[in-house]
């Protein structure tokens, strides 16, 4: 069907064909490595005792925790099902992302387009795969952003979607911190809208702003309560810890605890990064590398090197059709994009690494879909550039398949050679 705010039909049933063709080729040797690797080693053994009443890994929030517990009860204590909540986040989480992008532009092709960049961007890939936080988290942040943008193009549906993205919300930063930027967006949004349209009546106007027949005091509820709500309720385990639980009554004292456990991280590490390494793809993190299951193997995060960089020049973009076009959608990207990167400057974590790019790179490759779609409804000669470029990303990503997803190298510990373009990869 066509919907009222754009002329074009609606991608759904493309972007479930991509979702389910992404979710199996991410459960394809999901099992392998066929042992805890890299920081599994704390998040399945906190989800263990997490299942026995005891506490550990306090310093992250719970819910992402509890969703490695319930597989590892429900569907058994191995490699595979440990993996299973990142798995399906991820592929909800894809999902999402080309829905949020169509209710934002409009635009079928940039949506599809989106999501086979996000797909292909090495990052989305990998952290699907491992028994790890951030993709629980970011899949639930995409789920909440397509409920919002959703809400703008369908008023009539907006207050169930924002109370939907509020429970997501809310969700998300019960399993990790990194997503905090972006829920202070969408109130924001709000706020500036309201203010600039109705003055004095900013607070309980209902006409206009983002989503017409929604207050910004009724967008406080869904968007502010509601997350800070769900987030608190999401601690209920650590409230019955059997020794040291935390108190549901004094949360400042146990967030201070957290972001002391946090900050206390100091010590220097191998694979220790910044967000300046992080936007030219210069710092590599091995997450294995060694001889398992029978043979060599190796998973390395690293960035997609033509859609890392190709993003950047799509930045510029978004600010000059911003400008000249108008094209929100874009600018909205581009600033998202931004706002997560910014938070790990400012944040004062000391020990910092490239995974902690995963948010922003997924907005990076929402504005790199926009330009792509862009240029090709153009009429110059430049249109080849767009298929080209798509195309590029993932024989990039079929090129690195091997070094990414554990696959069997051949034999000696010089196999990895092949993919180390750089000696920051190494």
């Amino acid at each position: 069907m066509t919907p009222p705010f754009t002329t074009e039909r609606d991608p759904f049933d493309w972007s479930v064909v991509i979702t389910l063709l992404f979710l199996s080729l991410c459960w394809w040797r999901m099992g392998v490595p066929s042992e805890v690797y890299f920081d599994e080693v704390h998040y399945v053994k906190a989800a263990r005792n997490l299942i026995e009443g005891q506490r550990i890994n306090p310093e992250h929030p719970m819910f992402g925790k509890i969703l490695l517990a319930a597989a590892i009860r429900w569907l058994g204590d191995s490699p595979l099902y440990w993996r299973v909540p990142s798995a399906l986040a991820g592929a909800l989480g894809l999902f999402a992302i080309g829905r949020m992008v169509w209710f934002a532009s409009g635009r079928r092709l940039a949506a599809l387009g989106a999501m086979v960049l996000v797909a292909t961007n090495f990052f989305w890939f990998i952290q699907s795969r491992i028994a790890m936080l951030d993709m629980m988290m970011a899949g639930l942040a995409m789920l909440a952003l397509w409920q919002i943008a959703a809400a703008i193009r369908v008023p009539h549906q907006g207050r169930w979607r924002l109370a939907l993205a509020g429970v997501l919300l809310g969700l998300a930063l019960g399993t990790k911190w990194s997503v905090a930027p972006l829920l202070a967006v969408p109130g924001l949004v709000f706020a500036g809208m309201k203010l600039k349209q109705h003055r004095a009546r900013f607070l309980l106007a209902r006409g206009g702003g983002p989503v017409p027949g929604i207050s910004l005091a009724e967008a406080a509820l869904w968007l502010g309560l509601v997350p800070l709500a769900i987030y608190w309720l999401s601690f209920w385990p650590a409230f019955h810890w059997a020794t040291n639980p935390a108190s549901p009554w004094h949360p400042i004292d146990w967030h201070r605890f957290m972001i002391q456990l946090q900050d206390s991280v100091t010590k220097p590490h191998p694979y220790r990064s910044t967000w300046q390494d992080w936007i030219i793809d210069r710092r590599a993190i091995w997450y294995l590398y060694r001889e398992i299951d029978g043979v060599q193997r190796g998973i390395v995060l690293i960035g997609n090197p033509v859609s890392m960089f190709a993003g950047l020049a799509a930045l510029l973009w978004a600010a000059w059709a911003g400008l000249r076009h108008r094209r929100w959608d874009a600018v909205a990207f581009a600033a998202l994009y931004l706002l997560t990167l910014a938070f790990w400057p400012l944040s004062g974590k000391p020990i910092q690494f490239f995974y902690h790019y995963l948010l922003p790179s997924t907005f990076l490759m929402a504005t790199l879909a926009l330009a792509l779609e862009a240029i090709w409804r153009s009429e110059d000669d430049l249109r080849w550039l767009a298929p080209i470029m798509l195309g590029s990303c993932a024989a990039m990503f079929a090129w690195f398949y091997p070094i990414i997803s554990g696959a069997p190298l051949s034999e000696g510990r010089g196999s990895y050679e092949f993919w180390m373009w750089f000696d920051s990869w190494r």
